[in-house]
């Protein structure tokens, strides 16, 4: 058979030639397999965009929470640093109490 031919079949149609329709075939997986590798390369880059954003997201997070422990520690140290001054200040404040025994009062008119 001659290839690059139209061939007619025995019904009156014309067919293209086999090699041309192995050609089409591969042109036809070619350009689907191209499509795919776009659709999938378009894919990774969204992918890889939101796993950047949320990696964005959790450096922000982590941030802050890093922020607020150090504001919640550094309360933490005020409050025990005034409550000891106040226990100290309270401790220096009450009366002491004498070591000597108490005297036995007298009776008035003895």
């Amino acid at each position: 058979m001659l290839t690059g031919y139209l061939v007619r079949d025995g019904r009156g149609r014309t067919a293209q030639p086999e090699d041309s329709d192995m050609a089409n075939s591969e042109e036809r997986r070619d350009q689907a397999r191209r499509k795919a590798q776009n659709h999938f390369a378009a894919s990774e880059q969204r992918d890889a965009l939101v796993r950047k954003e949320i990696e964005k997201e959790r450096a922000v997070s982590a941030a802050k929470t890093a922020k607020l422990r150090a504001l919640r520690l550094a309360k933490e140290a005020s409050d025990k640093e005034a409550a000891d001054r106040l226990e100290t200040e309270q401790v220096e404040a009450k009366p002491r109490k004498s070591r000597t025994a108490p005297r036995n009062r007298r009776a008035p008119g003895n």
